[in-house]
């Protein structure tokens, strides 16, 4: 009986083998390290993951794709059927020792937001990310100061990870075939991100961005614009500059001193 693709879980499985292996040798652990793939699906980059001899962790929310999956299981092979959005990734992560962490995975597009996010909330450092999503999403995530697709998740990216898109994926190359073209990204954790306190730091972003037409005298009115100014001249702007021209260190500098103990 042939599978039968669910719309709910995002199911567009990859085909094409040149660029599976394009998206796993854009990894490079050693057997010490630790692999989680979200979303293995019939088992495509899961097959060619276990080559680098790493542990390797895989989370599937269709419990069907046993059929595709059972056989890939090993004592470094691991798949755990569950919604990664419920897992407690860090105490999942204490049953395994390791050197350096990677996540791989072809995300569903309307969870792929969501699966970042989670990443970043769960606190586990993973040396790379990488991850294909929606071709404008990537966009969205690895988009400048001053462009259009920047915006609130661009700068809390840019925090944590150095962004790059690395190459396009066309919709042809999926089985069901979507509706737009994919891309693939790496986020590179940074060594050293500037010291600040989060949950302030995100109520800021979210605030300069809630109204993207809006400059900053406007969405952030709620706070002491005279410390708003007064940050923006340090970097050549102003009130009247909207949230999409700055880069993530403003915002960092803005909620250190909005928050000042």
């Amino acid at each position: 009986m042939p599978f039968v693709y669910k719309k709910k879980y995002g199911q567009n499985f990859l085909q094409d083998k040149t660029i599976i292996d394009h998206i796993v040798n854009a990894i490079d652990p050693t057997p010490q390290d630790l692999i989680i793939e979200i979303g293995p699906g019939s088992g495509a980059l899961t097959k060619n993951l276990k080559k680098y001899g790493a542990t390797l962790v895989a989370y599937e929310i269709d419990p069907d794709t046993h059929k595709y999956l059972d056989s890939l299981e090993d004592l470094k092979t691991h798949i755990i059927y569950d919604d990664f959005l419920k897992r407690d990734l860090a105490l999942d992560m204490q049953n395994y020792e390791y050197n350096d962490l990677y996540i791989i995975g072809n995300l569903p597009y309307y969870i792929t937001t969501p699966i970042i996010l989670h990443l970043i909330e769960s606190h586990i450092t993973a040396k790379k990310i990488v991850i294909m999503v929606q071709d404008e999403v990537a966009d969205r995530f690895s988009a400048t100061p001053g462009s259009r697709e920047y915006g609130a998740i661009t700068v809390l990216l840019n925090y944590y990870f150095k962004v790059d898109k690395l190459f396009v994926v066309s919709k042809t190359k999926f089985y069901p075939i979507p509706n737009v073209d994919s891309a693939v990204i790496c986020l590179q954790s940074k060594d050293n991100c500037e010291d600040v306190n989060l949950d302030k730091f995100n109520q800021i972003i979210k605030a300069s961005f809630q109204f993207k037409r809006k400059n900053m005298r406007n969405n952030l009115k709620q706070y002491d614009l005279n410390i708003v100014e007064e940050v923006l001249k340090h970097h050549g702007f102003t009130l009247d500059n909207r949230a999409e021209d700055l880069s993530y260190d403003i915002f960092v500098e803005l909620t250190r001193s909005l928050f000042k103990s």
